[in-house]
């Protein structure tokens, strides 16, 4: 088979607005080619699409580093990369999750070779080129060597992939999924900027509101959004913390963390941190949303990348659209903004209780496993068995604890961390903590089994044998090694969910595609998928993510998708 390798030239780093300047291509090792596109679009068009049969053949297979970006920006022009694909970037990512994955890094490092950096052809900053006033010669010679050093780097990272049985997550999983989330990518999601501008007063008089406050609770007027001053109020003024640290620059710290310990010493620490959180909301998304929205189609188009997080869940930037506040009702109208397009509806699906789901059939304990596999409510039946009532007789306040127990003791909370989360004392945790282990012996065996299994290969692994490195399992630093064990134990976990959505968006993705359907994915969130459905197909859609979803894995315990559609994201979720 004839592997070619693909790399494209363009104006700037985004995708889906930047122009094409020229394609490169390499059929074999230190041999590429590069041919420069025209600026006027019709020609360029006309150009690109000279090389259609040879890019969108069935039989061929495309390297690429970070080939989706190549991906998007050709179909922007009319032609599709088909075929088989191999991305370096992601290779290396499957191989050394917590490395760079970046190509000058991975030249130096696998090919012993320094490549010609970006930032030597159009300088940084202020002066920063465009690609394009780059002269022929320069650019030529540096987009040869990115598909050469890319065609190179794939010979090197087959071999890797194969000897640490990761070719059947790469071909099976990530390689399928670069294209759903180019497409992804290229559909965006619709914002209304007019129930934005709505939310923006409402927010903006709240956080007046809580100005007030706070100035009335600390006996003056000062500037909240200067942590100097913030901090001058809690430790010099009413004395909260007779030993506060301090920053390099010799000012009180007031971070996030250093505020929620502080919470019950003083009601103005809360609304400091009700504050912080309100104008974060608005100047991170309410106000910016509507300044990133594309001209031409009037859509936010966000990146979804792979090869980003550890446990090899999906990361969303530009906006980053999977860190949208939930746990507030106030940061949950956000999400009214999102909506579908005209005569669609925005449908909404997750898994429900994914991670405890995995913690079940892993860890193989049967308490835990047949409580999902009755349908009970899992939260009132760890409840039942910790506090040993019948099933009927949990109140609320039990279940909220068995709730954050369960969360909680899965990913490895301390009894402090409980005691703190809970707000009960440290005898009450180191009491709930052991409840939980006799009522579900087999996790606790699961947890110790992980740690051991860390300790021994230095990495642990999901059930699709993603892997993730864990030196520090053997530090002699106790806080360091903590740390790492914790990852032992919710690695296999978190990526098994990430492996298992993944496989659920490629399998929807091809039955939309089977089926003939107008309706698209626009949105991952973690264990959430979100669509823009016709509103004519929804019951299809329905049906088919639904099906997908719960079917992506067979598994002892079943997974269960929860969905939801309206008018907007809220309505749907």
């Amino acid at each position: 088979m004839l592997f070619r390798s693909i790399d494209t030239e363009t104006t700037g780093l985004d995708p889906i607005t930047s122009e094409l300047v020229g394609i490169s291509f390499s059929v074999r090792e230190n041999e590429a080619f590069y041919v420069p596109v025209p600026a006027d679009r019709d020609e360029a068009e006309k150009l690109v699409a000279l090389f259609r049969d040879v890019i969108e053949d069935e039989s061929k297979m495309k390297i690429g580093q970070n080939i989706k970006y190549d991906y998007i920006v050709l179909k922007n022009y009319g032609v599709e990369i088909r075929g088989d694909i191999f991305d370096t970037m992601i290779a290396h990512y499957l191989l050394q999750p917590e490395q760079r994955h970046n190509m000058d890094y991975l030249a130096e490092v696998y090919l012993k070779y320094r490549t010609i950096h970006i930032e030597e052809l159009i300088g940084s900053g202020k002066k920063q080129l465009s690609m394009r006033d780059v002269p022929l010669p320069v650019v030529s010679e540096y987009a040869c060597e990115d598909a050469d050093v890319t065609f190179q780097l794939k010979t090197v990272f087959e071999k890797e992939l194969k000897k640490e049985n990761l070719e059947k997550l790469f071909y099976g999983i990530e390689m399928p999924l670069v294209r759903v989330l180019g497409d992804m990518e290229m559909e965006g999601v619709k914002i209304d900027t007019n129930a934005l501008r709505d939310f923006s007063v409402i927010l903006t008089e709240q956080m007046r509101k809580i100005e007030l406050k706070i100035y009335e609770e600390a006996g003056y007027e000062f500037n909240i959004g200067s942590p100097k001053a913030v901090g001058e109020i809690l430790f010099d003024r009413l004395k909260l913390d007779e030993k506060a640290k301090k920053t390099k620059t010799g000012q009180y710290s007031t971070s996030e963390d250093v505020l929620e310990k502080l919470k019950d010493k003083h009601p103005v620490v809360e609304l400091i941190l009700e504050h912080r959180g309100l104008k974060k909301l608005l100047s991170t998304y309410v106000d910016s949303l509507p300044t990133l929205i594309d001209k031409r189609t009037g859509k936010i188009h966000t990146s979804f990348n792979q090869a980003v997080t550890a446990t090899g869940r999906l990361s969303s930037s530009n906006p980053n659209l999977q860190n949208i506040p939930i746990r507030t009702e106030i940061g949950k109208e956000l999400r009214r903004a999102f909506i579908p397009d005209e005569g669609c509806t925005f449908f909404s699906a997750d898994y429900s209780q994914i991670e405890l789901r995995l913690m079940a059939e892993m860890s193989h304990d049967k308490n835990m496993v047949d409580a999902f596999l009755s349908g009970e409510d899992i939260h009132a039946a760890t409840a039942a068995k910790i506090y040993k009532v019948p099933i009927e007789e949990v109140t609320r306040e039990m279940r909220n604890r068995a709730k954050t127990a369960n969360f909680g003791i899965i990913y490895g909370i301390s009894a402090f961390g409980l005691a703190t989360r809970l707000n009960i004392s440290g005898k009450e945790a180191k009491q709930l903590i052991e409840g939980y282990f006799e009522t579900y012996p087999g996790v606790k065996a699961y947890m110790e089994k992980s740690i051991e299994i860390a300790r021994e290969k230095g990495y642990v692994e999901t059930l699709f044998g993603r892997k993730r490195m864990l030196p520090d399992i053997t530090s002699r630093n106790s806080v360091v090694r903590s740390y790492a064990e914790r990852n032992a134990i919710n690695a296999p976990l978190q990526g098994t969910a990430a492996d298992i959505i993944k496989i659920a968006m490629i399998n929807i993705s091809r039955r939309f595609h089977q089926e003939n359907l107008k309706a698209s994915m626009i949105l991952q969130v973690h264990d959430e998928l979100n669509f823009n459905v016709p509103t004519h197909e929804l019951d299809t859609v329905r049906n088919i993510v639904i099906e997908e979803m719960e079917n992506a894995h067979k598994m002892n315990v079943p997974l269960i998708a929860e969905c939801g559609s309206g008018q907007n994201w809220l309505e749907a979720h």
